[in-house]
């Protein structure tokens, strides 16, 4: 991979919120950092990048957006539960086209999937990310989808990736489930960078997660990269408020994305 200054990096979600968040923090260290979005960029674009706006369900934009890129940082699409008609476009469709402009330069892609791709393991259950996926919506559907589009386009045409099962990136952890899925934005950022600049990364599955205490997630292909996690929520155990009233988020990983809809039975009922 080539140095830092002359890497050339396109961010995709470039205007959602994680997405503001690394334009800030890469801009500076990747001359000449692409950032595309379906929406237009909420306020000044970041010194020293550009930006495009560009749909991910259209091939021919982002081809054009991503030439010359060797890394492509994937976080756009739809960001939460949604129909399967809402979700199709960006996050089935689109990955596909990142993934192809990917082919075609021979990038690496960075790509934000989600605690949601095991949303239905009770909540204390240590999890591996070679246990079975048990998804809890569509968006965890489509998530899943990029990480097998991801294995697919390595063993086909040997286009890295690096799968990062984002827990709950957000400043602070306001709630007892944040104490075991927190991603803290510093954690993030080194992981992001740790998959850039790794020599080779294979197709890679992270955790999204920082080193707290009462982690649900173990074992990963983190040490592919380089990366060790460094924030633990436990920080703020005595300033989280309870979890919401609701039986169902109370007893799975993926929290309220599992009561969203939720249809079966309760157990020993038919």
């Amino acid at each position: 991979m080539p140095d830092a200054a002359s890497r050339k990096v396109l961010l995709t979600g470039a205007s959602g919120v994680l997405g503001r968040f690394l334009a800030v923090e890469l801009a500076s260290r990747y001359p000449g950092l692409v950032l595309t979005d379906i929406l237009p960029f909420p306020g000044e674009v970041p010194e020293g990048a550009r930006f495009v706006q560009a749909d991910l369900a259209d091939a021919e934009k982002i081809a054009k957006v991503a030439e010359g890129a060797d890394t492509i940082i994937h976080f756009g699409g739809v960001a939460v539960e949604k129909s399967f008609e809402t979700i199709l476009p960006g996050n089935i469709v689109g990955t596909v086209n990142v993934f192809e402009a990917a082919r075609v330069n021979r990038a690496r892609v960075i790509f934000a999937s989600s605690n949601h791709t095991i949303g239905f393991y009770e909540r204390g259950k240590k999890l591996s990310v070679r246990d079975r996926p048990r998804p809890d919506g569509f968006y965890g559907v489509s998530k899943l989808f990029a990480e097998d589009v991801g294995s697919f386009y390595f063993d086909k045409f040997g286009i890295e990736s690096v799968h990062i099962r984002i827990g709950s990136a957000i400043r602070e952890p306001t709630e007892i489930r944040h104490l075991s899925t927190w991603f803290s934005y510093p954690d993030l950022l080194r992981m992001v960078i740790a998959a850039i600049e790794a020599e080779k990364t294979g197709h890679a599955l992270l955790w999204g997660v920082s080193a707290n205490t009462r982690s649900w997630w173990g074992e990963d292909d983190a040490a592919r990269i380089g990366y060790r996690a460094e924030d633990n929520a436990e920080a703020f155990a005595d300033k989280v408020a309870a979890d919401p009233d609701d039986p169902v988020a109370r007893r799975f990983q993926g929290g309220s994305f599992t009561s969203q809809g939720y249809g079966r039975a309760p157990e020993g009922k038919s």
